[in-house]
């Protein structure tokens, strides 16, 4: 019988499993549900007892029973960086704060900011201050929440608790510690002991792992509740977009992951870290490597929003837009319609539509969103290279690769290539991969299960209307920025 590996993501709306051999060959895969708190504006939270251990349980039940051999390891991811403030049981204390969609520590981070110098946080731990980063939400619990902050000492994320309710460690991988901004040295890959003192002065900081060691081994306590046998290696596993990353061979210096989703995600793989304000850079997921990273507010967020404001399928949608030339006869979209992120960082950026004549029809408009999200990608692949980390190799990823017009129009428009994996489960196949790794089975140089089953190549038609209208893109959002942080302050009264 040939051994297994169990790999486990904890998404923001689901949480997702696979059971797998060493070989890559999937077993079985199950998926569970779930829902975020909302219970602020600005807020977003998950119930670690109910959501994240639930989940992980229900799991295990559904997969363990088709193994037909022996489970040699078991690797996690999840949502972050998330702040989940816990005792020094490891029982949380409240439910846990999410990532940058969670924005409730504004004046955290500014004064945070104020209080280390903007650049010296740059330079030290990779990206400036925003929601996506832990510090700033720590000194929020201490402010705000004094009697759970008294009793909180220490701090997990999604992957970290399971790695605590399974083996009873308390640890961190590298990756995921490198967005705890300000608290990790992004170039000596260790905390900075003085600044957490700090800001969270009494919790103590997680001992660091990469995401493919063994953090440890499942408890009894443990084995009863998931079926998982005991003494069954735990790998410290890391951030769900990155374990991604890995599932489709996005792990050498040069490969970059394009993830098409509600949002839109990239993912690089450097040798060294680069630091630009503009991205987002952190340690890699492999030992020596390091990542830099965008993040763009909306993607496939906005044709949902188009198609149920005009009606008609995506299937009906996809096809009329089609039949549209590039260009979608002269118009072009901002899709700031959540603000952006990355490289603008511009929370009250707001979206538009230039160009609309009595011509246009609802084909043109979803053509005309899904070219604005190639020239968000395309913004993103040029501040790379400007900052001295152009990306060598593009793998697309997520449910907007299913069809062939999306990724079509983003190699058009960036006038890359683009790699479409054999295997698109997702985070938890890159978990059971660094599963395989810390249980020996692959070996951690050059590991990796990816195949591509095909490559998208860029067009030349249409390549001179796409340079201009890209043009006209970059240069739409200067030009209405002040308009459009007016409107968002009257949105923002009712």
């Amino acid at each position: 019988m040939s051994a297994l590996v169990l790999g486990i993501d904890i998404g923001t709306s689901s949480s997702k499993g696979v059971l797998a051999r060493a070989d890559g060959t999937v077993v079985a895969q199950a998926e569970i549900p779930h829902t975020v708190s909302l219970p602020r504006p600005g807020w977003a939270e998950h119930d670690a007892e109910q959501t994240w251990w639930a989940d992980v349980v229900e799991l295990c039940r559904r997969l363990l029973p088709h193994a037909d051999g022996p489970l040699a390891a078991v690797c996690t991811s999840g949502i972050g960086p998330c702040l989940l403030p816990v005792d020094a049981s490891g029982r949380p204390l409240r439910p846990a704060i999410l990532y940058g969609i969670d924005t409730r520590a504004t004046r955290e981070i500014t004064e945070l900011t104020e209080r280390y110098g903007e650049e010296r946080i740059l330079a030290r731990s990779g990206s400036v201050l925003t929601s996506q980063a832990v510090g700033p939400k720590l000194a929020w619990l201490r402010r705000n929440e004094p009697e759970v902050y008294a009793r909180t000492k220490r701090f997990l994320m999604a992957s970290s608790y399971v790695v605590e309710r399974l083996a009873g460690e308390y640890v961190l991988d590298h990756h995921s510690a490198s967005q705890c901004d300000p608290l990790y040295d992004l170039h000596t890959a260790s905390w900075i002991e003085e600044i957490a003192a700090e800001i969270a002065p009494g919790v103590r900081l997680p001992r660091l792992l990469w995401p493919g060691e063994v953090a440890g081994h499942v408890t009894a306590a443990a084995a009863e509740a998931t079926g998982i046998p005991a003494g069954t290696p735990v790998a410290a596993g890391t951030i769900d977009a990155w374990a991604e990353a890995l599932s489709v061979g996005v792990r050498d210096p040069g490969d970059c992951m394009l993830m098409y989703g509600t949002t839109m995600f990239l993912v690089q793989v450097l040798d060294r870290p680069v630091v630009d304000r503009r991205l987002w850079a952190t340690r890699g997921i492999v030992p020596g490597t390091a990542n830099l990273a965008g993040g763009m507010a909306t993607s496939g967020a906005v044709t949902d929003w188009l198609r149920r404001l005009v009606g008609g399928s995506f299937g009906d949608l996809t096809a009329e837009a089609a039949q549209i030339p590039a260009g979608s006869h002269g118009l072009v979209m901002l899709p700031y319609f959540a603000g952006e992120r990355s490289p603008l960082f511009d929370p009250d950026a707001r979206g538009a539509v230039l160009g609309l004549t009595l011509r246009h029809g609802r084909g043109h408009l979803y053509r005309a969103a899904l070219e604005a999200t190639a020239y968000a990608v395309r913004h993103h692949l040029e501040v790379m290279a400007q900052a001295g980390a152009e990306p060598a190799r593009l793998v697309a990823v997520g449910g907007g690769t299913t069809g062939d017009l999306w990724t079509q129009i983003v190699s058009d428009v960036t006038g890359r290539p683009q790699d479409l994996p054999e295997q698109r489960i997702g985070a938890s196949y890159g978990d059971a991969l660094l599963a395989a790794v810390a249980a020996g089975l692959v070996p951690e140089e050059g590991a990796t299960w990816a195949r591509t089953s095909r490559t998208v190549q860029p067009r030349a038609e249409g390549r001179e209307v796409y340079d201009e209208l890209h043009d006209v893109y970059r240069q739409l959002y200067p030009a209405t920025r002040d308009q459009a942080h007016v409107l968002a302050g009257l949105q923002r009264r009712g």
